[in-house]
């Protein structure tokens, strides 16, 4: 269960990590603690499954990055172990399990093309994996995103 700490500190990094030297000294000043703390937590965060990572958002399109919204019919007895496999890739940003004809969506960001396709074509031939649709972007809609716990 998340602490009151805890959910402060997500709060923060959600919103509000400092670019610093030691960004996470930062935090704890601002939350009254010490570095080894905010450390702590963080760790037993993602080991825990609330954190996937911490970093940056780019513009992927002026770096001259393709991207595509993924979405994938799995059986559901391999569902974790297809989530598994595409968490694997630092190129997908996120993935989401979904209640339909195709449950497990997720988005990829690639330096081009045919890296796209050699990620695809390995997650489509993973066992369980009945179709996979890629949905390329044509116009990107940038929202921001937060969860304010």
């Amino acid at each position: 269960m998340l602490s009151a700490f805890d959910k402060s500190l997500l709060n923060m990094l959600q919103t509000d990590l400092p670019i610093a030297k030691r960004p996470f000294a930062v935090l704890a000043e601002r939350l009254g603690t010490e570095e080894a703390v905010v450390l702590e937590r963080l760790t037993w965060l993602k080991e825990n499954g609330y954190i996937r990572r911490i970093g940056p958002f780019f513009d992927s399109v002026a770096l001259g990055y393709t991207g595509t919204l993924v979405a994938v019919n799995v059986e559901e007895e391999y569902l974790e172990a297809v989530a598994q496999k595409i968490n694997e890739y630092v190129e997908i940003t996120h993935n989401y399990e979904r209640e339909s004809e195709y449950n497990l969506w997720f988005t990829l960001l690639t330096p081009t093309l045919e890296r796209q396709k050699e990620i695809l074509d390995t997650i489509e031939k993973q066992k369980g994996v009945r179709r996979l649709l890629s949905l390329p972007t044509t116009k990107k809609f940038k929202i921001s995103v937060q969860f304010k716990l």
